[in-house]
């Protein structure tokens, strides 16, 4: 999140100096890394290049130049480039294929591509026309004009086989003597990933969540009624005889009038709401030994509140925030109660899988995190289905906004929605911004892995801007946005406690933000002024919350001129390796102090003891 009042856009304020009575170099040699990180066998990737054909042409291969193409006719599912393979209404093939490598050692590559089909064929029994989705010599799926649709679909292909091979990725349309069929292509994407689950960790539970989700809303959006059910398994070695439910919002309402309510609960046995509301135990019908997996299931209310927050409605707006309720994390230190702070995060969450399905009036545009695909409900109303993998959390907005949508030139699909009052000058500007930023931070730390990317555009936000995968609310900032998105991979794909250690997001974002932005940080560290010896970058939430005018600048701003610092201690080669590796290494995992301080020593033959405590990072 970036906090008021300084916000992502007043780089200004980020001009801080180094530690008082230190002398830290300014630019010290780079030295010779005598043990790199083991890099995992595969960094994830995304491998098509210009899936959404914004770019040119290049580098695919297409039969003739009228297969790539902006004209009228077809519009395309993101920006404004797409592939129209044939539509000619006569005997007819049009062809298009990439050469691309599919890492070694990646025990997961999943083809993707949105599809529109429509046909001038009256049949319904007969394929006349028809496009054939293949790689290298296999084929994937044949279409045809029996499968039209009114919009696009996306379809997705396990092509993990083609690990460590060069191979053709290839679509062939073709048209019989008469009636057009238009197969119109657009936002390939292949990505990559050492593994699907998050690395085994037996101190972390309850672990592998998959969260199932139904829910109405009334004809605002601002009041939601249905069920969820999570299903967990138990990692840890001891018997798991309860669990927690985090109801985060509830901090937004009081204890006798809670925007967020549980009921009817199923798979064990509710008891009273702790930690100001926001916390629910459940005992478990019978507890679970290592390995065994369970459901829970409760009916589920959500109100939204006024005001233009990360929980809220702003006008006919709503902004919906970790409202559904996730299950707390048990770990070594025991359970992760954590009360809620305004002032930044406390959603200490594990990966999880998440079926949402919302059910909203039809005047109203639902993004959420995930992909969703939209299909009719009862009159009036549509069913916005959102389906997310290994994420941490779950959020959605509702509301007349007006979306455009575009495609990063590595593949990614972008939607910017905007409330009323943003021009579209500025929302095109964000989506610009927002395609720039997430390839670049994919280019450093591995591939989006979330399919789509929602950005939702408010100048009333009082917080500045808010992360949750694949999801972000945002103002009118290139800084701010860039820095949302690369929450995405610090504290989204690399998750952290956000409570205890905010740094491990916060000032890792700042830092991939200076880089995405081409900033140095050689300026950082012009004046600084520590409160205290108690101050420390890695201070907890519970620390910044009785010193909330001194948590940006020292999580956000020294942080991320630590991190800068060491760069130049390790050397930007280095510096960008060990950040690679580290994300890899815990992709979809938690990052912790003491990980990263390990990693950051094994790249370096400089003892690295005093910078740490130069730069007052403890762990």
């Amino acid at each position: 999140m970036r906090p008021t009042p300084r916000k992502a856009f007043a780089a200004s304020v980020f001009t801080v100096a180094v530690l008082a009575g230190v002398s830290l170099p300014a630019t010290p040699a780079a030295a010779t890394p005598h043990a790199t990180p083991s890099a995992a066998a595969c960094t994830p990737a995304q491998v098509v290049t210009n899936g959404g054909f914004e770019s040119g042409t290049s580098p695919w291969s297409q039969s003739s130049t009228s297969v790539i193409t902006n004209r009228t006719g077809q519009t395309a599912h993101g920006g404004t480039t797409f592939a129209w393979l044939d539509g000619v209404g006569s005997t007819h093939t049009d062809t298009l294929s990439q050469s691309v490598t599919i890492p070694s050692g990646c025990s997961s590559a999943t083809l993707t591509f949105w599809l529109h089909i429509d046909t001038a064929e009256t049949t319904s029994s007969t394929a006349y026309d028809k496009l054939t989705a293949k790689i290298g010599t296999t084929t994937l799926a044949t279409y045809s004009n029996l499968n039209k649709n009114t919009g696009y679909a996306q379809k997705s292909f396990d092509v993990s086989a083609f690990a460590g091979q060069t191979v053709n990725v290839a679509f062939t349309g073709t048209e019989d003597s008469s009636l057009q069929t238009s197969f119109v292509v657009d936002d390939v994407a292949l990505d990559t990933s050492g593994d699907t689950t998050p690395p085994a960790d037996s101190t972390r539970t309850p672990a592998a969540p998959s969260y199932t989700v139904s829910l109405s809303s009334n004809t605002s959006g601002t009041v939601w009624t249905g069920h969820e059910s999570a299903t967990f398994t138990n990692a840890s070695s001891t018997a798991l005889s309860e669990v927690y439910l985090r109801l985060w919002d509830n901090y937004h309402g009081t204890c006798s009038s809670l925007p967020i309510a549980v009921s009817n609960v199923t798979g064990g046995t509710a008891g009273a709401l702790s930690v100001d509301c926001t916390a629910l135990k459940i005992s478990l019908s019978t507890p679970l030994t290592q390995g065994q997996t369970a459901t829970i299931g409760f009916d589920l209310g959500i109100t939204v509140p006024s005001g233009a927050d990360r929980f809220g409605y702003d006008g006919a707006f709503s902004f919906i925030g970790n409202a559904l309720p996730v299950l707390a994390v048990k770990d070594a230190a025991g359970w992760h109660l954590d009360p809620y702070t305004n002032n930044g995060e406390s959603f200490y969450s594990l990966a999880a899988d998440f079926k949402v399905t919302l059910d909203h009036p039809s005047t109203l545009l639902v993004p959420a995190t995930g992909a969703s695909v939209d299909t009719p409900g009862s009159s009036g109303r549509t069913i916005t289905t959102a389906t997310a993998t290994k994420v941490r959390d779950f959020a959605w907005a509702a509301g007349p906004f007006t979306k455009i949508s575009g495609t990063s030139t590595a593949g990614t699909p972008i939607n910017v929605y905007s409330v009323t009052g943003i021009s579209s000058a500025n929302a095109q500007s964000m989506l610009t911004t927002a395609k720039t930023a997430v390839d670049a931070h994919a280019a450093r730390f591995g591939a989006y892995p979330y399919g789509e990317l929602d950005a939702v555009i408010d100048n009333n936000f009082w917080f500045g801007g808010m992360e949750y995968p694949g999801f972000v609310l945002d103002l009118v900032s290139t800084t701010a946005l860039t820095h949302e998105i690369g929450h995405q991979w610090w504290y989204g794909i690399v998750g952290d406690d956000e409570y205890n250690s905010p740094w491990l997001d916060e000032a890792f974002t700042d830092y991939a933000t200076d880089l995405a932005l081409s900033k140095t940080g050689t300026s950082c560290w012009n004046s600084v002024s520590w409160a205290s010896t108690a101050e420390k970058i890695t201070n907890s939430m519970a620390y910044w919350d009785t010193h909330s005018s001194r948590y940006s600048t020292v999580v956000y701003g020294y942080g991320k001129c630590a991190l800068h610092d060491l760069r130049r201690v390790l050397g930007d080669t280095a510096m960008a390796k060990l950040l690679k590796d580290y994300a890899t290494s815990h992709w979809y995992g938690v990052s912790t102090t003491a990980e990263f301080k390990a990693a950051a020593q094994a790249a370096t033959t400089t003892d690295l003891t005093s910078f740490w405590t130069q730069h007052r990072i403890d762990g």
